[in-house]
């Protein structure tokens, strides 16, 4: 079994796309906040936003178990790379190495929504978001179609390596403190 050749590497099942974004609003608490927090979501996406809840109870943070705390929303398409691209610009491009996972997604969190280019308003007030962006390949819906489900092979899988040089490459973005 030989290294991947040029060939291989030209191959149009082998580009790396994104699957989905994510993003997600954890307040913490439910009630007017949190409302608040998802109003700023489907404002950013027109998308409604799910209500996630807490798993266990923490007396120290005041939340009890399925009290719901946060909001989060699947972006796919070209939607998904215009957010992505407003969050990147936030961060001026730059991610960390820890950023990236194993399995070749990565994810980054802002400060402040209004740096999207949300205009401020008090009523609302101002809440931090996390990016989660999903890579694919072409034909990862074989492994999770309904019917005829299947593995997928190891070229088709996306490694820590692969994702950061998408994101050099594609998205421009610089990657810091990384280890020789």
């Amino acid at each position: 079994h030989r290294g991947m050749s040029k060939s291989k590497a030209d191959n149009p099942m082998r580009q790396i796309r994104i699957a989905k974004l994510v993003l997600n609003v954890s307040v913490g608490e439910s009630g007017d906040r949190l409302t608040r927090a998802s109003k700023v979501l489907s404002d950013l996406t027109d998308q409604t936003p799910v209500l996630s809840k807490a798993r266990f109870t923490i007396r120290s943070f005041g939340i009890k178990r399925n009290e719901k705390i946060a909001a989060h929303v699947t972006v796919r398409g070209a939607k998904a790379e215009e957010l992505l691209k407003r969050g990147l610009k936030v961060k001026e491009y730059e991610l960390r190495q820890r950023n990236f996972s194993e399995t070749g997604n990565f994810g980054f969190g802002i400060d402040e929504h209004i740096d999207l280019g949300i205009k401020y308003d008090p009523n609302t007030g101002i809440y931090g978001m996390d990016f989660y962006v999903v890579l694919e390949r072409s034909g990862m819906r074989v492994k999770n179609r309904r019917k005829c489900k299947s593995h997928l092979g190891k070229f088709q899988k996306i490694t820590k390596a692969e994702s950061k040089k998408w994101f050099k490459e594609v998205l421009g973005g610089a990657i810091l403190n990384q280890r020789k």
